[in-house]
């Protein structure tokens, strides 16, 4: 069965970084993958667009395509975005349908600050959207954690619901959403740092530009 691969973050603004490592690991696991914008991130600051902007410039992202898809479920639930408990609702949802939780190599190494951490492979496989040659740095708790779930063959993903966990050789862009913030509160035009989508409507980067902070 196709797995259904999830792909995170506060999207402010959804960037082609997010975009070029979301496409390869659907590629690489052979997935379906939705994007999922939180609403109140836990380990990070609010975003500046709300959730409605953030949704609007997603949809705009993601025209003319049909790897990548947009799930909205944490921005309509209050409180902190805790993924346990979109995990917990998903399985729900999809039976024993295999469930993939992308992370970054930061986010993914910072995994035992999470709430019930441990608890995130009873639900879902992890897949860790890795640089080439770049080896993160685990904690004694994760590292043991992960040793007997640790496998290569992205097929393995397709055969079990959940408890897995896989590295993902991506090539990350190296674009800062914090950057392009600036840039547009500057009065800049980042061009090619953003999807061609975005730049259809002038009011969905309203949010980030100065003059209409004023």
């Amino acid at each position: 069965m196709k797995p259904l691969a999830l792909f995170g973050g506060t999207f402010d603004p959804v960037h082609l970084g997010h975009l070029s490592v979301a496409w390869e690991a659907s590629e690489l696991l052979d997935a379906e993958v939705r994007l999922m914008p939180a609403n109140v991130p836990p380990h990070r600051n609010a975003p500046t667009a709300t959730p409605a902007q953030r949704v609007a410039m997603l949809n705009a992202a993601l025209q003319g395509q049909g790897r990548l898809t947009l799930d909205t479920r944490e921005l309509r639930r209050e409180g902190p975005s805790y993924t346990i408990d979109t995990l917990r609702e998903l399985r729900g949802e999809l039976g024993d349908r295999p469930l993939i939780l992308l992370l970054g190599a930061d986010a993914f190494a910072g995994l035992p600050s999470w709430q019930s951490w441990r608890e995130l492979f009873e639900y879902a496989h992890i897949g860790v959207l890795s640089r080439p040659g770049i080896d993160a740095a685990w904690s004694v708790d994760l590292a043991l954690e992960i040793l007997p779930r640790r496998v290569t063959d992205p097929r393995l993903l397709h055969e079990l619901p959940a408890g897995k966990m896989i590295e993902l050789a991506v090539t990350p862009l190296e674009i800062s959403a914090t950057r392009i913030r600036e840039l547009l509160a500057e009065g800049r035009d980042p061009r090619y740092l953003l999807p061609c989508g975005l730049f259809d409507d002038p009011s969905v980067l309203a949010p980030y530009r100065a003059k209409d902070k004023r």
